[in-house]
């Protein structure tokens, strides 16, 4: 039996070494019910400690099966010392097993070989390697910790930087200990930032592997480490928190996390905590405060979960609450991070730690929030400027005047700046955010509204489907503050814009970027794909969310002064979705009705390929406007969208035919079915067959409703 785990375990295959990881675990569960062979479980330990033992002829797969064996042995003493611990029971047969696994020769020579192996060639094997010896932890406490201090602590000063290899030569460029010589690390020849690149994405030889094993100790330890939490060993902790590797710094965070949870819990031997604000406190929480605003989305996560154990660990609300101006604008800020791992994570935290006071909070910190938040609008990540601009339209709408109001003419300042930005969720952000602040605070925004007011119609006929319909509700806030004023400006950018759709291109002036000459092994090519000023000493992305912040009037298709020029179609987009915004205010319903006969026009053209997307736009939005002006004033107009309506519901476009049908739906339901046809049968009789193939669910609804009341 115990050949056969072994052989699995070794494989060179990792599906047979789960497999056979799984039958040892199995093997080692039903000898606690049974008379488990002695003999096999000292089979077992030879084999694997001959494996690990031997330098040469044992490849790394089985070097591998062989520590997945001794992991799953110490994973079933510790499960069996718990087991016995809680119903104070035991078999004989399992004892005698947890005595041979605890005895003192077998934990020497494991650890001995595991701490040769933290070095291995093979980063499994350095994983698992400190894997076990966390688990040695578990059982034996920390006198394991004595023993692989000095070893462990050195493997990670010693690696924590190295050289970048010449590309040509793939030879590492030493370092000239001459004093007239100082140290230089080669860049990859052809690139300025090839230091930057290597150093954040390379491999850290046992560097990351070894701040595992840290981890994997001082979990196995428990309570009983934190005597061992020195000055010394934060100083090397904080040196991987600020590495220039990402990774590093995402496991620097794991191990940080862990170091707090042993060090929250107090123990019989002594009351104190050593990450109180008088001890190792602040330092801390200013280290959890970089890791929530890191670039990186995994280093945040990391330092969130960190984050949210060191707020926990305090009994009472006080000590928790000395931390807060350092760490609360981050965690609030994280709420709306782009990365769905984090923002869930800092919600849920900021429940559990705020509890029901969050606006209180807010409040009382409010300096602090808003200066985190207006330098956030300077992030290099598009993903944290977006983030700033959703947390500045909440200090609008959910904080109290009082507590803003010092602060409204900075943020509107700021909002302004972010409204020009290069990505366009941060000008979509920064959109919402205005109409927010200036529906809240109208006499402050209103020496800003100058700067305002094209920028919000700039949005309105962007190309982006998302940000009209930003734009669209901004606007409507700003009319809702300033009423009748701000009324008579955007009434004229809605006629102006829905007539425009007349003078839309056609279709083959949408190309008309595209090389017109020849096409090369069929593929076209736009205009300027070749110019060398495009592609010459431009920025270089690492990944979207790194995209940096350019400067204002640099060059560059991402800048905001270097768009996609707008068309008059998505202009008309954005004043349907506008007209639906204005359709909501109760006063607004004689202009609202003014515009309909307009948006009808602007829809019943076909001349240009897009009309189709602005069709969707009108059979998405039609029955929002009618229950927005009422049936009365609707049924006045319902006519002149009837066209466009069933137009759409023939088309070959199934988005666009499908929300014809929803259309239909609504209305009918809205209006009621036989006003609905009635309607449609003076209008155009051809109309009817497709009217009463989507409103014959609506009818079936109405007559089953009808007979329920009878009966009743």
């Amino acid at each position: 039996m115990s050949e056969n785990i072994a052989e699995l375990l070794c494989s060179g295959t990792k599906l047979n070494r789960d497999k056979g990881y799984a039958n040892l675990m199995t093997f080692l569960e039903k000898s606690q019910n049974s008379n488990c062979s002695i003999k096999d479980i000292e089979d077992l330990q030879s084999i694997f400690v001959k494996l690990l033992d031997n330098d040469t002829s044992s490849s790394w797969e089985k070097k591998l099966g062989a520590l997945l064996g001794v992991k799953g042995l110490l994973s079933f003493v510790i499960a069996s010392i718990k087991c016995h611990s809680e119903t104070s029971s035991s078999n004989d047969s399992t004892s005698d097993v947890i005595e041979l696994l605890k005895s003192e020769n077998f934990f020497l020579e494991l650890f001995s070989l595991c701490e040769k192996l933290l070095t291995h060639e093979e980063v499994r094997i350095r994983l698992t390697s400190g894997e076990v010896i966390g688990l040695l932890c578990q059982i034996h406490g920390t006198k394991v910790y004595n023993q692989c201090q000095e070893r462990l602590l050195t493997l990670i000063k010693d690696n924590l930087e190295r050289e970048i290899s010449d590309v040509s030569t793939g030879v590492s460029q030493e370092c000239n200990d001459d004093e007239k010589s100082p140290k230089k690390t080669l860049e990859r020849r052809g690139s300025a930032n090839a230091a930057q690149i290597f150093h954040d994405t390379a491999g850290w030889k046992c560097l990351e592997t070894s701040m595992k094993c840290l981890q994997a100790v001082v979990d196995g330890c428990g309570t009983e480490f934190w005597p061992w939490i020195t000055q010394e060993l934060l100083d090397l902790l904080f040196q991987s928190l600020k590495h220039t590797n990402r990774f590093v710094r995402e496991t620097g965070y794991y191990v940080l996390g862990s170091l707090i949870a042993c060090g929250s819990l107090q123990t019989d031997s002594c009351a104190e905590k050593p990450f109180t604000a008088d001890r190792f406190g602040h330092q801390i929480s200013k280290q959890l405060a970089a890791g929530l605003a890191d670039n990186w989305s995994q280093v945040r996560l990391a330092a969130s979960e960190a984050t949210r154990k060191f707020l926990l660990s305090f009994s009472t609300d006080a000590e928790q609450e000395v931390f807060f101006p350092e760490l609360l604008p981050q965690m609030c800020l994280n709420r709306y991070y782009v990365a769905e791992g984090v923002r869930i994570y800092s919600q849920e935290t900021w429940k559990t730690v705020a509890k029901n006071e969050g606006r209180e909070l807010v409040e009382k910190y409010i300096e602090h929030m808003v200066n985190y938040y207006i330098s956030q609008t300077q992030a290099d990540n598009h993903a944290v400027r977006e983030a700033a601009c959703a947390c500045i339209a909440e200090l609008a709408s959910k904080i109290k005047r009082e507590a803003v109001g010092p602060h409204v003419q900075k943020l509107l300042q700021t909002l302004v700046i972010c409204f020009q930005d290069d990505s366009w969720p941060v000008r979509d952000a920064a959109c919402l955010a205005s109409g927010n602040f200036v529906l809240c605070y109208p006499e402050e925004a209103s020496n800003v509204m100058d700067k305002l007011y094209p920028l919000f119609f700039t949005n309105l006929e962007d190309c982006i489907s998302s940000v009209r319909q930003g734009a669209a509700g901004a606007i409507a806030n700003v009319v809702r503050a300033y009423g009748e004023v701000s009324m008579k400006i955007v009434e004229e950018k809605i006629k102006s814009g829905l007539k425009g759709v007349a003078n839309q291109p056609v279709e083959s002036e949408r190309y008309a970027d595209v090389d017109k000459g020849p096409a090369t092994f069929s593929v076209v090519k736009r205009l300027r794909d070749n110019d060398m000023e495009l592609h010459t000493d431009k920025q270089m992305y690492s990944c979207g969310s790194l995209a940096p912040k350019m400067s204002r009037g640099g060059s560059g298709c991402s800048n905001h002064s270097f768009r996609k020029p707008s068309e008059p179609w998505e202009l008309a987009d954005g004043c349907i979705h506008l007209v639906v915004e204005l359709a909501q205010i109760q006063n607004l319903t004689p202009k609202v009705l003014e515009f309909l006969p307009l948006v009808a026009e602007a829809t019943s053209h076909r001349h240009y390929t897009r009309h189709v997307c602005l069709l969707e736009t009108l059979c998405k939005q039609l029955p929002v406007i009618a229950r927005g002006v009422g049936k009365r004033h609707f049924k006045a107009h319902l006519e002149k969208f009837l066209d466009s309506v069933f137009y759409s519901l023939t088309c070959e476009n199934l988005l666009i035919s499908s929300a014809a049908s929803d259309c239909v739906s609504q209305l009918s339901s809205y209006l009621g079915p036989s006003i609905l046809r009635g309607r449609v049968e003076m209008y155009n009789p051809n109309y009817l067959r497709q009217l009463e193939a989507h409103i014959q669910p609506v009818l079936q609804g109405y007559q089953q409703g009808y007979s329920t009341h009878q009966k009743f």
